[in-house]
């Protein structure tokens, strides 16, 4: 039986936890003794407590908590594990990746964001890992160009749980609690309020949508640190009742489906795993073609992609699905049917067992 140690440092249940979930409860399944390492009160860490044979809870505080090494060094020699797998990058990679180096154990690291790495680190980094594995095409190409030994790199997609996201709005009722009314066409942007999610050049095209569709409304899914700011910018645009700030919500299921399209206007994406979330809800998407969005929106087959910062190209794509019901219901059907066959939790679960056979043989 392989022992396989987890280590997530996200505290709430989406992105990367959320993977990491599907993982654990897939794994669950197969020849393998699961510990999980988490935050102090972490959602994941109580959500996953079934679907682990051990859950160690301890605190956390990122990439200058250079006592995290000696704490996940203390359960790593403890729990004897074949494997260490690091599943997130803030206060994880290069701690945890030093950890299990001082533990003589192999570490196996999963890559979601695309961004860009100073040259050094990347030569001293990726060296503490046996085996790097990218959510996306994408990520794999910026790691590729920066070095980092092919044979390191395997791809292996986030997954959507397609049996809990399904097409049609099942509850009429959602759309009257987010603030819509009957009539509204609703445009969802589901992603943090940072910087690089690129909400600003959503705000910026939305005078123009509203000229040709007015009964367009647009819901902002997410916390972060930009909400102020954000929130001034719709004012200052002028169209401050047309946005709504849902902040996070943990029912995406029930919400997508009552939705008109997703627009995912970033500068820069691992993959999107609220992508994945609405083209399982037979959603169309307005996106960029950055990271690894190309993987899951195809376009003119699910959706389109627009140039990144164009806030004009992208009122028009969108305005252009707002119009056409016929052509948003078939880049629905069609992304349903692209999740269907790329991006399945069993897929996932069986590409990273396969993987851990192998790096143990």
């Amino acid at each position: 039986m392989l022992r396989i140690l987890h280590v997530e440092t996200g505290t709430n249940l989406y992105g990367g936890a959320l993977q990491v979930y599907y993982l654990l409860r897939g794994l669950q399944k197969k020849d393998c003794f699961n510990i999980l390492v988490c935050p102090e009160r972490s959602d994941i860490g109580h959500e996953a407590d079934s679907s682990v044979d051990k859950n160690y809870q301890i605190p956390m505080h990122g990439d200058l908590d250079l006592l995290f090494i000696f704490r996940l060094w203390k359960i790593i020699k403890q729990e004897k594990p074949d494997i260490v797998h690091l599943h997130s990058r803030r206060g994880a990679d290069i701690l945890g990746g030093i950890a299990a180096r001082l533990a003589r154990v192999p570490a196996v690291l999963t890559r979601r964001v695309d961004n860009p790495e100073p040259a050094l680190l990347v030569k001293i980094k990726y060296r503490l890992y046996k085996k790097v594995i990218t959510i996306s095409q994408g990520i794999k190409q910026v790691l590729l160009s920066e070095g980092v030994e092919p044979r390191k790199l395997q791809c292996i997609h986030s997954a959507v749980d397609i049996k809990k996201y399904k097409m049609g709005c099942t509850d009429k009722a959602i759309r009257s609690q987010l603030g819509l009314d009957e009539n509204d066409k609703a445009v969802a942007v589901i992603a943090q309020l940072i910087d690089r999610k690129g909400h600003r050049y959503l705000i910026r095209a939305i005078p123009e949508i509203i000229k040709h569709v007015p009964q367009a409304k647009f819901i902002l899914f997410g916390k972060g640190p930009l909400e102020q700011s954000l929130r001034e910018l719709c004012l200052q645009t002028g169209i401050f009742d047309s946005v709504i700030f849902a902040g996070f919500r943990n029912d995406l299921e029930k919400i997508l489906p009552c939705l008109n399209l997703v627009a995912h206007p970033a500068d820069m994406e691992g993959l999107g795993v609220s992508l994945l979330q609405a083209a399982a809800c037979g959603l169309p998407i307005v996106a960029t073609p950055v990271g690894g969005i190309p993987e899951i929106v195809r376009d003119g087959i699910n959706g389109f992609l627009v140039d990144p910062g164009d806030s004009a190209q992208l009122a028009s794509k969108i305005i252009e699905l707002l119009e056409n019901n016929t052509l948003a219901d078939q880049y629905g059907t069609a992304g349903r049917k692209l999740v269907e066959q790329y991006f399945s939790i069993d897929a996932m679960v069986n590409a990273n067992f396969s993987m851990y056979q192998k790096l143990v043989l």
